[in-house]
């Protein structure tokens, strides 16, 4: 009988802890794709005065809507990264693609970016994609330090992966770049999702080293937390410099988010 109790407060506490986890990846979705929207209109206004971001123009830096649309995309991360905390990586990283649905809609009225049939097809075909991958979402291991994830994380399948993501997003910012990056958004949707899957991953790390911390067990002594945090913030800077990059182009053209959801759930199976 107490072994059925503790079962069943334990599947009710993690129910709830996933609830929490999804609310917060749609906030997150919503406050993303508001961003892309508002940057956008920064980027057309700095764009209109002086060099364009995809030329090496960093203009927009001085644009009040550029820094308007910043804050808003980083309350949604800071509420995706909350959400990373209480629901599996499976379960919160798919509701990403979310984000993709809000800015072809804000594009089609803001920025007079015709939202056509097939624009629509894909809409429709995220939200089948997103909610079938939260209705089957795996279990997520429960850990209690932030070195069991260091050991899941130097496994030789997952540093390969690594591995092999550095080298492919190295070829394409010093190669495909200088070359095709004016007239192909290929490769900045590359550079972002492929960076991203390792954002996902370093992100889901730290998240669950505070949420130890906070219930009682510090993981600000382990020096696999920083490494985490320091991947975490690299992976998001240059996540954020290829996007801007990449934003003076159609929105409709740059979801990159469903991309790295995509990667992310292959690699986690």
């Amino acid at each position: 009988m107490a072994a059925s109790l503790v079962i069943e407060a334990s599947v009710s506490t993690s129910f709830a802890d996933n609830l929490k986890g999804f609310i917060l990846a749609l906030v997150s979705s919503a406050f993303i794709g508001s961003s892309f929207i508002i940057k956008k209109l920064g980027l057309q206004r700095a764009g209109a005065s002086g060099p364009r971001a995809s030329s090496g123009g960093y203009g927009y830096l001085k644009e009040p809507f550029w820094w308007v649309g910043m804050v808003t995309m980083i309350v949604g991360e800071l509420a995706n990264f909350v959400a990373y905390m209480f629901a599996p990586a499976v379960l919160v990283t798919p509701l990403g693609a979310l984000s993709i649905i809000v800015s072809a809609v804000l594009a089609h009225f803001f920025l007079k970016e015709k939202l056509r049939k097939m624009g629509i097809v894909g809409c429709v075909l995220c939200i089948v994609g997103s909610t079938l991958i939260v209705l089957h979402a795996p279990s997520e291991l429960s850990l209690s330090s932030v070195e069991e994830i260091w050991e899941l994380a130097t496994q030789p399948v997952f540093l390969l992966y690594t591995a092999s993501a550095i080298a492919v997003v190295l070829v394409l910012i010093l190669y495909c770049e200088p070359r095709f990056g004016q007239t192909n958004i290929l490769v900045y949707i590359g550079v972002c999702s492929i960076i991203g899957s390792l954002t996902v991953m370093s992100i889901k790390a730290v998240g669950i080293a505070i949420k130890l911390t906070l219930e009682g067990s510090s993981q600000a002594g382990s020096f696999q937390t920083w490494v985490f945090v320091m991947v975490a913030i690299t992976c998001i800077i240059t996540q954020l410099n290829y996007l801007n990059k990449g934003a003076p182009v159609n929105v409709m053209k740059l979801c990159y988010r469903g991309v790295p959801a995509c990667i992310f759930f292959f690699w986690c199976i």
